[in-house]
């Protein structure tokens, strides 16, 4: 699935604003200190990374996507071979990006 411009556009605003986490540990911290609202995994990340961070999310009850390339999430978010993300305390970014998401999931 190729990433969208709107989707690649919101996670660069997302970053610019200061709400984006990149990389296993920075995501894994967000989980565990309830400031994530979105988890976004690669679909080119390894199978023992998504069962890994598909866990987390639902064990601490957050949404969570397997959306686009570590390429084109990276470029989009200025982070280089990146393949977990998560969305910080805005819940409107997290919101935006599902729905973004969401057509691609079905």
């Amino acid at each position: 699935m190729q990433t969208d411009r709107k989707t690649a556009s919101m996670l660069s605003l997302c970053q610019r604003a200061g709400f984006l986490v990149c990389g296993e540990q920075a995501v894994e911290l967000a989980l565990k200190d309830s400031r994530a609202k979105l988890v976004i995994i690669a679909e080119d990340a390894s199978q023992n990374t998504k069962k890994k961070f598909l866990n987390k999310s639902e064990f601490y009850k957050v949404n969570v996507v397997v959306y686009g390339s570590k390429q084109e999430l990276s470029n989009a978010a200025g982070k280089y071979n990146k393949a977990v993300f998560a969305v910080t305390e805005n819940d409107n970014f997290a919101e935006r990006i599902l729905q973004l998401t969401k057509p691609a999931l079905s």
